[in-house]
């Protein structure tokens, strides 16, 4: 089998921001690629430096961050080294990107269809019958019914999620080949939510799109990830497609995510992730995840973990991975949530 093309290659990614407690590392060392055709998952909790790094890959980040170390290789050029002018040929056009909150993604005073028309004229430079029509097709295709008689709306006359599919078309209408979507369904409802994991699917199956999805739920991207990257304090600590980091999680922190998804067939009582991420402020001494980890060893809190390697396609960083250290168990909610994925993978036919 043909292996895919890699489209975007992020590597030693370090990213600070100045503030006035001090330097905050914000991104410390992240490395991934995205090929073509496949959706990425960035996974982790609220401040682990997810967005961080799709602010990077998009060139916005804020005046007060610095891109200290690393390369976003992007179509034989390095996204970190490249003028605002050249980005203004890639912001959008070739990357788009889908903001978590449409309601503040939308001019809350501009008629939808003319949010859409203006990003076709501008990036395609059309007339304005043709981007007319072309919107009212773009919002068709992402499910507004009576698209021709909405064009006209404001973004108040509709509902979270037809906002959120108006954000999804903007974000399509310059034909992109990577598509961002930061945490696109965080303020919507479960079926509503659905229902856009469902529209992004099928537009990537279309387009052939790549995807970077990030989210804080691992329950979001069972369905959607070709692979997954769990982040922690600003680092990937664990790697692997999504069957891999779903049926053989190697990371306590990852073991940790998984146990607190809510699950109507555990026995067991749900599991809760004691303690806060750490103070980004203050420089990290051994594994970052080792205060809230129930089974980090002397060795966490005094040298920070090495990526080993369980597959060609599979890495954690833990020191739970050394072959001298002491074999652990994961939570039991965790390993009957296993057992009960693997049953039904058997059952559909699935290996």
């Amino acid at each position: 089998m043909r292996e895919q093309e890699t489209i975007l290659s992020v590597e030693n990614l370090r990213v600070s921001f100045r503030a006035y407690g001090g330097t905050v590392r914000a991104v410390r060392g992240v490395s991934f690629d995205l090929k073509r055709g496949e959706t990425v998952a960035i996974v982790g909790e609220s401040g682990s430096g997810k967005s961080v790094c799709t602010k990077a890959i998009m060139g916005i980040l804020p005046h007060n961050a610095a891109i200290d170390e690393g390369s976003i290789r992007y179509d034989g050029m390095d996204l970190t080294k490249i003028d605002e002018k050249e980005f203004h040929k890639i912001r959008g056009r070739r990357i788009g990107l889908i903001f978590q909150d449409p309601l503040s993604a939308l001019n809350p005073i501009m008629k939808i269809g003319n949010q859409i028309t203006e990003v076709l004229r501008k990036q395609k430079h059309i007339s304005k019958a043709e981007a007319k029509k072309q919107a009212i097709e773009l919002m068709e295709a992402v499910g507004i019914r009576d698209a021709a008689r909405r064009f006209g709306q404001y973004p108040f006359q509709f509902s979270g999620g037809m906002r959120q599919r108006i954000v999804i078309a903007i974000a399509l209408a310059s034909s992109p080949e990577i598509l961002i979507c930061d945490e696109p369904t965080t303020a919507l409802d479960v079926t509503i939510q659905a229902k856009i994991l469902d529209l992004i699917n099928s537009i990537k199956k279309e387009r052939n799109l790549s995807i970077i999805f990030i989210t804080h739920d691992l329950g979001i991207v069972a369905k959607m990830a070709d692979r997954i990257n769990v982040m922690y304090a600003g680092k990937i600590v664990e790697s692997g497609t999504a069957e891999e980091v779903f049926l053989e999680p190697a990371h306590p922190y990852t073991w940790a995510l998984l146990s607190s998804i809510p699950d109507m067939e555990s026995k067991e009582r749900l599991l809760a992730i004691p303690g806060t991420p750490p103070n980004m402020v203050v420089p990290i001494q051994g594994d970052a995840f080792a205060p809230r980890n129930p089974y980090a060893l002397k060795i966490d809190y005094e040298m920070e973990p090495p990526c080993f390697k369980l597959t060609e396609t599979h890495s954690a960083s833990t020191w739970l991975l050394h072959p001298s250290a002491p074999k652990m168990e994961m939570p039991q909610v965790l390993r009957e949530r296993i057992e009960r994925m693997k049953k039904e993978r058997s059952a559909y036919g699935t290996t």
